[in-house]
């Protein structure tokens, strides 16, 4: 017989199973919030209900190397914005600091500022580099050096904008969207390659209803999402291919938004997000740009922005949850998470890391929490008032363990 053989391999799977999970399992349930002091400034400090280790990196007034932060606020620029650079050598804050503040990307000491006009993102696999769109041109720029090199000039076009504010490249880092006024006054987006400088058709945007706020490339650089807003308030999103055909139109309000793009298992293009429609509201949602496919991987909860920023783990969303914890423990059958980021596999199985408790108090814009993991997933950026509405928000990264072996999901 065969099954005898089957014994130690399966035993061995357990124990790494075993030890996987007894890493990260929490000291206190979801939805609950074990007091805590704010932590020093550049004192790592471990969560007491996930039992993951974190610390302070920024604080009101100067840092040191140029570097000042502001009284209100200083913090990284979103959740669906790259915040370290492809080897997390650096580290970039945007808000708050007047300008570009760089910490190195593992000790969160201050580097170097720098003042930059228009948008620049990091260039995935090209750690020195940042595209970077402003007014009439696209460039490449090294933070380090601050030198500037344009592979795209514009004589037609004029407020050319890089997403703006949910722009990213293709993940190979080569293609990015551009929105900009024609000459004629059309307001248009088109895709462009970097490295072959070759600029795609217009896509004009008046043949989709509503304003267009921002449009982003996918991960595979085929297509454009970009989202509209309607008069009456309805969200809505048009996905484009590159050569400028109407694939998809999302009529249904924000499903899902303030969420990130990535690939599923089978390769297909994804965005995930929240969620405001039935058949699924409040739920956080993944929806396929070929055909607009949703599935749902959350209960009913109170997820704020998820982040797929993590582009070496793809299976993984970052999400940050904000509400009441009194509200959300009173209700059994919604996701049980509160004022907490979590990581949660996008395959529909609900298997959730519980990375922190942000101990954030909802006030403004400025003070979500808008968690974003660097490209490998062992750090993850936050934002805290630290339970003080209209107080200082500060900055936090949180660093995870990855299991080394293969996966071993499968078994839960």
């Amino acid at each position: 017989m065969t099954f005898p053989r089957l014994i130690p391999a399966v035993l061995l799977m357990a124990a790494l199973l075993a030890l996987h999970t007894a890493g990260n399992r929490p000291s206190g349930a979801a939805g609950t919030e074990p007091s805590m002091d704010l932590p020093a400034y550049l004192k790592p400090v471990t969560d007491p209900a996930t039992g993951i280790s974190f610390t302070r990196i920024t604080q009101p007034g100067a840092l040191g190397s140029g570097i000042v932060c502001g009284k209100i606020y200083c913090s990284h620029r979103y959740s669906s914005a790259q915040a370290w650079n492809a080897d997390q050598s650096l580290l970039v804050l945007m808000n708050g600091c007047n300008g570009m503040c760089f910490l190195d990307g593992k000790t969160y000491l201050p580097l170097f500022h720098r003042n930059k006009s228009g948008e620049c993102e990091w260039r995935p696999r090209k750690a020195e580099m940042m595209i970077c769109v402003d007014g009439q041109k696209i460039s490449t720029w090294a933070p380090r050096t601050n030198r500037e090199d344009i592979v795209y000039a514009a004589t037609k076009y004029r407020d050319l904008e890089f997403g703006p504010s949910k722009g990213n490249p293709s993940r190979d880092g080569n293609r990015i969207a551009v929105r900009a006024t024609r000459d004629d006054g059309a307001a248009v987006v088109f895709a462009y390659d970097i490295d072959r400088r070759l600029k795609y058709p217009d896509i004009d945007l008046a043949q989709v209803a509503g304003t267009t706020s921002s449009c982003t490339i996918s991960p595979l650089g085929e297509n454009i999402l970009c989202f509209q807003n309607l008069v009456d308030g309805t969200e809505q999103r048009a996905i484009f291919a590159v050569d400028g055909t109407l694939r998809q139109r999302w009529k249904d309000h924000h499903r899902p938004g303030h969420g990130d793009l990535t690939l599923d298992a089978d390769g297909s293009e994804i965005y995930v997000g929240t969620s405001k429609s039935a058949p699924d509201e409040y739920q956080v949602i993944k929806r396929r740009l070929s055909d607009g496919k949703v599935t749902s991987l959350t209960k009913y909860g109170e997820a704020e922005h998820t982040s797929l920023r993590a582009l070496d783990r793809p299976e993984w969303a970052f999400i940050s949850y904000g509400g009441n914890p009194d509200e959300v423990r009173s209700h059994p059958n919604w996701a049980p998470y509160t004022r907490e980021v979590i990581a949660l596999r996008v395959d529909g199985r609900q298997e959730v890391r519980r990375i922190v408790q942000t101990r954030n108090a909802p006030f403004d814009y400025w003070s979500e929490t808008h968690a974003s993991p660097s490209p490998d997933g062992s750090q993850v950026i936050w934002s805290s008032n630290w339970g003080v509405p209209g107080g200082p928000v500060y900055e936090f990264v949180a660093r995870l363990d990855w299991p080394q072996q293969p996966s071993l999901n499968y078994l839960n």
